[in-house]
């Protein structure tokens, strides 16, 4: 059983479009009562998003932001302070493959956007909220990698990921000293709306579920994962090659 989150602020971004994990991780957050600071940069989708949760009783606040902007990222971790006085939980979402094509194709602007979308933000969002954690007596960054080795068509993506992996274990070094933990969870293919849109799957048994992958995020949250830092568990499902 994860332990109860009563009295821990969180931050979790990416929290955008409806079926998504990070709509699962917040509700998974908020039921073992953590307040939340839900951010992303669609307006609408992350307001829709905090009043799905304050419906169901959650205590949250949307933050409108861009994650590649440093000003952004300042001004996140302040509103969730001022909100809620302290902040013990990251979650570091925000991100994805975007660029789907063979490696020779690939624009300058396509690369910069992927790798910042994935590894800028983490470590902006990551770099602001360390003084805040250790303020609060340590806590828990929760990033995403990815599972398994490189695919082709998705240089990007693939050079991002592996940077968040780096990324995570880097700072569980330099947080230990703090009590901060710093993990990273590392999804196989998911059941998201937006995957099961694109790739039309006749059967997704196998994938991991949005659910599952929340379950685990929440228990790298929670005190019941102290003693885990440094470390990028896989998240696959059945799928497991």
């Amino acid at each position: 059983m994860t332990a109860s989150l009563h009295g821990k602020v969180a931050i979790v971004t990416g929290v955008s479009h409806d079926g998504q994990v990070g709509q699962a991780v917040a509700q998974a957050l908020a039921t073992k009562g953590a307040s939340l600071a839900i951010a992303a940069r669609t307006k609408d989708n992350v307001v829709a998003r905090a009043a799905e949760l304050k419906a169901d009783g959650a205590n949250v606040v949307p933050v409108v932001a861009s994650l590649t902007d440093e000003a952004d990222v300042k001004r996140l971790v302040a509103e969730t302070v001022s909100a809620f006085g302290r902040l013990d939980i990251v979650v570091n979402l925000a991100g994805g493959l975007t660029v789907y094509k063979p490696s020779a194709e690939v624009s300058l602007d396509e690369w910069t956007r992927e790798v910042n979308n994935n590894v800028l933000s983490a470590f902006l969002v990551t770099r602001e909220a360390f003084p805040q954690l250790a303020k609060a007596g340590g806590g828990s960054v929760v990033n995403f990698a990815r599972a398994g080795n490189a695919q082709a068509n998705m240089l990007p993506y693939n050079v991002a990921k592996a940077g968040v992996a780096a990324l995570t274990r880097t700072f569980a070094l330099e947080g230990k000293d703090a009590h901060i933990r710093v993990n990273a969870v590392a999804p196989g293919l998911v059941d998201t709306a937006s995957n099961v849109a694109m790739m039309k799957p006749t059967d997704t048994e196998k994938w991991a579920k949005r659910d599952e992958i929340a379950n685990v995020v929440t228990f790298l949250a929670s005190p019941a994962s102290l003693g885990i830092t440094g470390q990028i568990l896989d998240v696959t499902g059945w799928g497991l090659a």
